[in-house]
């Protein structure tokens, strides 16, 4: 990865850190520290029912939507979510709140119920 797709990538979760802890009123939100082998997503802070959500963000030309949310996934195991989600970048739209939302529908009931659906079979 060069230098310029990694400040792209930077911008990308800055301006997604940005928008969600104006939009959702809460300082705690910003870009994760990068944490090696073990990482926990590129923002940290975002809570739902009070349990986190690892977040993964994503500002590539094609998004290989299946390998990113495994690594969605992975992230969520790793910072003990109630979901992991994937946030990409949509080519032509600059404002962050323009962005899409990727999930399983297992992190989508998670986050509606406050809890994860396998937790109960």
């Amino acid at each position: 990865m060069t230098a310029y797709h990694r400040q792209k990538g930077s911008s990308f979760e800055r301006a997604t850190a940005d928008y969600l802890a104006e939009a959702l009123d809460d300082d705690g939100i910003d870009r994760q520290v990068k944490t090696g082998n073990k990482d926990k997503g590129d923002i940290r802070g975002v809570k739902i029912h009070g349990q986190r959500i690892a977040v993964e963000c994503k500002n590539l030309a094609r998004l290989n939507v299946g390998a990113a949310l495994a690594e969605a996934e992975v992230e969520r195991g790793n910072l003990d979510a109630l979901a992991g989600v994937v946030i990409a970048k949509r080519h032509g739209k600059g404002k962050p709140q323009d962005q899409i939302v990727y999930m399983s529908l297992a992190d989508f009931a998670a986050i509606l119920a406050g809890h994860r659906p396998e937790q109960e079979q």
